[in-house]
């Protein structure tokens, strides 16, 4: 019966060792697939244009930094787009955090009655698409005389991600121990304190992958900027759009600026791997 076990278990160990070698080259072709693109952007914007333009593609053509030299010597400058969308990303995130934080409080750590019709609420906002609230948006902002304005780009972008921050900060401070809060209470630590000094160092991991994902989705965002903006608050995605003209695509040109403009984000997401990682397991295991 020993002999059989014995024999049994290396089988056992082999097959679950291969299971995790093909799972581990599966997960490794799945990224390989979404990255391609990326890396065939990056090498298109060091060649030149005709080179970007032949079909098929040449993987052998030389490589050149005029396509940098273009975006960020020729032609319009890039820094005010770049300003703006830094601008706009930043301060939404950070009223986003503002709103947000004290809402989640209410519907994690003392909830108000029907808390889970008010989660429902706030994710119902997010049903209808923006494309169908874009005229009467369009329509107050020219009333109000804030088209062309960052400002209005700042609150648009505030209220399309304050959903979804207050349903992620839900979850993430829902995990705070009470009897943390409660010990805090007793010393007669009151709201703001106790957000400040204990639960967003618990919840630091889950707030900063909220702020991250509200950054990009604000950074990224182009229809409410394409059509609410003009010179003064374009944004970066707009400036995009400029490499499209009637005398033809740029194409090395465009994917030199998608680089550049990608950048921050990739940097961003970079710097806070490790935070986006445990935010986003934060509510998974209780």
């Amino acid at each position: 019966m020993s002999a059989v076990t014995t024999t049994a278990a290396p089988s056992a160990n082999l097959a679950q060792r291969g299971k995790g070698a093909f799972l581990g080259l599966l997960a490794w072709a799945v990224g390989l697939l979404f990255f391609l693109p990326v890396a065939w952007m990056v090498l298109t914007s060091f060649r030149s244009e005709s080179d970007a333009a032949t079909n098929p593609p040449s993987l052998t053509a030389p490589l050149t930094l005029d396509s940098y030299r273009e975006f960020f010597g020729g032609g319009a400058s890039p820094w005010p787009p770049l300003i703006n969308s830094l601008t706009a990303s930043l301060l939404s995130t950070l009223l986003v955090l503002v709103l947000a934080l004290p809402a989640a409080y209410a519907l994690s750590i003392r909830p108000v009655k029907a808390w889970r019709d008010v989660l429902f609420f706030f994710l119902s906002t997010k049903m209808l698409p923006i494309v169908a609230a874009l005229l009467p948006i369009y329509l107050i902002a020219q009333n109000l005389g804030m088209l062309d304005n960052i400002w209005l780009l700042i609150i648009l972008y505030t209220a399309m991600n304050l959903p979804i921050a207050v349903w992620m900060l839900q979850s993430f401070l829902a995990e705070v121990p009470a009897s943390v809060i409660e010990a805090a209470q007793i010393d007669g630590a009151r709201l703001p304190v106790i957000l400040y000094r204990v639960i967003m160092p618990i919840a630091g991991p889950g707030i900063a992958a909220t702020s991250l994902i509200c950054f990009i989705f604000s950074w990224n965002e182009m229809l409410f900027a394409r059509v609410l903006t003009g010179v003064t608050a374009q944004t970066a995605p707009v400036f995009l759009t400029s490499f499209i003209t009637s005398q033809g695509l740029f194409l090395a040109q465009m994917c030199a600026a998608s680089f550049a403009i990608s950048l921050p984000v990739l940097a961003a997401g970079f710097a806070a791997q490790d935070k986006l990682v445990q935010g986003l397991s934060l509510g998974a295991v209780k």
